[in-house]
């Protein structure tokens, strides 16, 4: 009589092998941004601007600060502080991918945002500052300069709120 064995993955392998496409596209991200990052501070010299339509310029800006520029005008200690922000969130991040990588649109939003936080880690190490270059302008009115990875964490932000509202209505 064969003896017939079973052999189960670890819940560890099979949690890290769950989470890695969710790891890959937070990888893309963090290529595609720091990529046109490197065309950017290799074709644009600081507050140079290239007109692309009525409404869109690209633009080289620095920002030593936080979203919107919040606290760039610290003294420098907020370039630790912000990079210490964007590691610790990013291993959050990667710990909740391994607890709940089987829902797509949360893990989706934290891949995002972890692509995101990752690039303008990279950046605060590398540089001491955040280069931003996408700027929207319409009738005299511009938004703040932003780039791929903070586009991906606002992205990541609508898709977490998306999602919650989602998992509250299917509840009732």
């Amino acid at each position: 009589m064969a003896k017939t064995t079973l052999v189960r993955k670890s819940s560890s392998t099979s949690a890290a092998s769950s989470m890695l496409p969710w790891l890959g596209l937070a990888l893309i991200i963090l290529i595609v941004d720091q990529f046109v990052k490197v065309l950017v501070v290799g074709y644009f010299r600081l507050g140079d601007t290239s007109y692309v339509t009525s409404f869109f310029n690209l633009v080289r800006v620095h920002n030593s600060g936080a979203a919107f520029s919040f606290l760039a005008g610290a003294s420098g200690w907020q370039r630790w502080f912000f990079t210490a922000i964007g590691v610790a969130a990013a291993g959050f991040i990667i710990w909740m991918l391994r607890s709940h990588a089987g829902q797509k649109l949360f893990s989706f939003a934290l891949a995002c945002i972890l692509g995101g936080a990752l690039g303008n880690v990279i950046d605060r190490s590398m540089h001491g500052y955040v280069v931003d270059f996408l700027d929207f302008h319409y009738l005299g009115w511009h938004f703040p300069a932003f780039n791929v990875a903070d586009a991906a964490i606002t992205i990541g932000a609508i898709c977490l709120i998306l999602d919650e509202l989602l998992r509250v209505r299917k509840s009732r």
